[in-house]
């Protein structure tokens, strides 16, 4: 498995964390402290800034789960790939869109810039 590989799992594994030290502890494992973490409803930095967005969308989208959609495209220390927020109990999707991460030299994200494809309706 490559680098962007385990990056973006442990990108959906901290966006699929169920409860706040599950997030905490997800979050450490695949972000820098100093991450940042950008898209046209949010700008934070850090695991506490990073946990929080985290948790609004569990709270925003309870019953749903975040699942890669297609292969993960990567070179050097960039990577980008496709997402849909998906309801576990009948498949619909009311978001979806594309992340541009940065893989740190320990493997782990410093930055995520993201672009919403399909966002919930106000």
């Amino acid at each position: 498995m490559t680098q962007y590989n385990t990056a973006a799992e442990r990108y959906f594994a901290a966006w699929n964390a169920d409860g706040a030290e599950a997030i905490a502890k997800a979050v450490s494992e695949a972000f820098t402290e100093d991450a940042t973490y950008t898209d046209p409803l949010v700008d934070v930095a850090g695991h506490e800034g990073l946990a929080a967005v985290i948790a609004g969308a569990h709270e925003q989208f309870p019953g749903f789960e975040f699942r890669q959609k297609g292969s993960v495209d990567g070179n050097h220390h960039i990577a980008r790939f496709s997402w849909d927020l998906v309801s576990t109990a009948d498949g619909s999707s009311p978001a979806g869109g594309s992340d541009v991460i940065t893989i740190a030299e320990d493997g782990r994200i410093s930055s995520v810039s993201g672009f919403l494809d399909r966002a919930p309706e106000a």
